[in-house]
């Protein structure tokens, strides 16, 4: 048996459904009142043709990753798990939020893990969690630094490898992933999601800023390799292609039939439409699309290399390109539904 903790996410259901048509008996913990509609209809819509494995194949067990009783109980009698669940934001308002479940709950995997026999787990972290080299490329070994150039979610991250890396020590078989960030199809909250839907809704400004994006289909391909082999007590960059937000959001705009951006972001206008953003949100009570840390990031370049990835297992990353394609297929599909 296998667990899956944040199956419902836009990684984890990708996830789920690849282990389930692959024929593994797949549990994934769900917290209590958990929409499942959503995952259920992409289920639905992306098994193939024919496929023996379906939806009501999958085990769903309730339970939270700072509720340890129900961490044990969801790992009675599994010998694999896939930690995906975690707090995706880049809003400092959610500080203790994140560190609880983020650092706190994968502790509480690692421990439940650790007692309960798993043989194996696989850790999904971020390109967060990796230190920032400003000249060159950033690989598994660039030192993490103390800054106050790191977010919220950047720590929150970088404190739940280090509970994976304790657990290691303290005897458990794992692998840890890092990945750029996501593209997949936009469904759920996540930062995929809201990238379509502010491209959809008009995004006239750009910036110059780089940074690394991956496939979803790779992620979920990618961990299932590395907990299907003996390689263990690693960490994995995965990353496709480094790219400018300028491109990216270019090629979003171009797949969905919408204007390109046109408008460049300085520093300084950067700084004036987070601190507007987070005005708005004072009087809305909504969260603000840009953040500072946000504004922070899209206007830095970073490059990040997942070679040693490529090098040990041979695998070739969906181009990005093709990535937003798909996605932008997805989203138009869904827009008529």
């Amino acid at each position: 048996m296998i667990l899956v903790t944040g199956g419902t996410g836009m990684l984890g259901s990708r996830l789920v459904l690849d282990l389930i048509s692959s024929g593994k008996r797949v549990r994934v913990l769900k917290r209590s009142g958990t929409d499942l509609s959503e995952i259920e209809n992409f289920f639905r819509t992306h098994l193939s043709p024919g496929a023996t494995s379906s939806f009501s194949d999958v085990e769903w067990i309730e339970g939270d990753l700072l509720d340890v009783t129900s961490l044990y109980n969801a790992m009675h009698g599994v010998s694999s798990v896939y930690h995906c669940a975690a707090i995706v934001s880049f809003n400092p308002a959610l500080r203790k939020k994140m560190m609880r479940v983020n650092a706190e709950g994968t502790a509480n995997v690692v421990n439940a893990a650790l007692e309960s026999g798993v043989k194996k787990l696989c850790h999904v972290s971020s390109i967060a969690a990796i230190g920032r080299a400003e000249e060159g490329m950033i690989t598994e070994e660039t030192k993490w630094t103390d800054t106050g150039e790191n977010s919220v979610y950047a720590q929150s991250k970088h404190l739940a490898e280090r509970e994976v890396w304790r657990g290691i020590a303290e005897g458990l078989d794992a692998v840890i992933v890092n990945p750029s960030i996501i593209i997949g199809p936009a469904h759920g909250k996540g930062i995929s999601t809201k990238m379509f839907q502010q491209v959809w809704k008009g995004l006239k400004f750009y910036t110059e800023g780089v940074n690394g994006f991956v496939d979803v289909r790779d992620v979920s391909s990618a961990m299932i390799l590395l907990m299907e082999n003996s390689i263990t007590n690693q960490r994995f960059i995965l990353n496709s292609e480094n790219y400018s937000y300028r491109e990216l959001f270019n090629r979003i705009a171009f797949c969905l039939g919408k204007p390109k951006a046109h408008i460049k972001v300085s520093n300084f206008t950067a700084g004036i439409a987070w601190r507007a953003a987070y005005l708005g949100s004072l009087l809305t009570g909504n969260r603000p699309f840009i953040t500072k840390e946000t504004a922070r990031t899209s206007m830095r370049c970073y490059f990040y290399s997942s070679e040693k990835f490529r090098e040990l297992t041979g695998m070739k990353f969906i181009p990005v390109k093709q990535s937003i394609e798909d996605a932008c297929r997805v989203f138009l599909e869904q827009k008529k539904s």
